[in-house]
C-alpha cells in the first residue's frame, strides 16, 4: 500500500515526466489513457484521488511544448470523458443512494462525513455545485454521486455537468498550452502543479471549517 501511496503521489507531482514517458510507449494510445484516467476520477466515487486539474494542465503544456498531442484532439477527448464521468457518477449515485453498506469497499471510501459534506456544499449552492465542483478535488467526484442520490432532475443535472466539463477543460488545458511553457513555470514544474492542487482545495477546506465553527 505505501509503495502504491509513493507512486501515486509522484505521479501527480511528477505528471509532466510520466506523461511523457507514456507518449513514448504508447504513441496515439496516450489519448485513451487520459481519457481513462479522467473518466475514472469523474466517474468512479471509489477513485477521487487520480489526478484531474494537474493532468488537464500538464496535457495542455506538452501539447504546445513538444507537440506531442494534437488541441484538437485532445480537448474533446478531456471533454467526453468529463460528462461520461459524471454521468455515470450521477447514475450511480442514483442506484444505491444512501443504501451503501459501511463495511463494503464503496462504503468505506463514501465515508458519511464526506457525503455529509458534499450535501452541504450541494444543497448551498443547487444547481451551479456542478460546475463549481470541476474545479475541486475529491468533491468533484462525490458531488454527481450526492446529485444522483439526493433524485436531482437528470435534464438539470446534465445541462449543468456539461457546462462544468466545458469550463473546467478549455480553462486547465488552455493555460497549460499558453502559460506552462513559459520558463518560470517550466523549470519549476512540480511546485506549480502543488499550487494548484493546494488552491483547489482552499474552498473545501474553508467549507469545512465554516461548517464546524457553525455546528459549535
Amino acid at each position: 500500500m505505501l509503495e502504491f501511496i509513493q507512486g501515486l503521489i509522484s505521479f501527480i507531482v511528477h505528471i509532466d515526466v510520466h506523461l511523457e514517458e507514456i507518449i513514448r510507449d504508447f504513441g496515439n494510445w496516450s489519448y485513451v489513457i487520459l481519457f481513462a484516467i479522467v473518466f475514472v476520477e469523474t466517474g468512479v466515487v471509489i477513485f477521487p484521488f487520480l489526478p484531474g486539474d494537474s493532468l488537464l494542465f500538464a496535457s495542455g503544456t506538452l501539447a504546445a511544448a513538444m507537440g506531442a498531442f494534437d488541441m484538437w484532439i485532445l480537448i474533446p477527448v478531456f471533454l467526453v470523458a468529463a460528462i461520461l464521468g459524471d454521468t455515470v457518477n450521477y447514475h450511480i449515485g442514483h442506484k444505491v443512494g444512501t443504501s451503501i453498506p459501511p463495511t463494503s469497499l464503496l462504503g468505506k471510501v463514501v465515508k458519511k462525513e464526506r457525503m455529509e459534506a458534499a450535501e452541504k456544499f450541494f444543497n448551498k449552492h443547487g444547481g451551479k455545485t456542478i460546475v463549481i465542483a470541476r474545479f475541486m478535488p475529491f468533491i468533484r467526484t462525490f458531488i454527481p454521486f450526492v446529485a444522483g442520490a439526493s433524485k436531482m432532475n437528470y435534464r438539470y443535472f446534465i445541462f449543468y455537468n456539461i457546462v462544468g466539463a466545458v469550463l473546467w477543460v478549455f480553462s486547465c488545458t488552455l493555460l497549460g498550452y499558453f502559460f506552462g511553457n513559459i520558463p518560470i513555470i517550466k523549470d519549476n514544474f512540480s511546485t506549480v502543479l502543488i499550487l494548484i492542487i493546494f488552491i483547489s482545495v482552499i474552498p473545501a477546506v474553508l467549507g469545512a471549517i465554516k461548517s464546524k465553527i457553525k455546528a459549535k
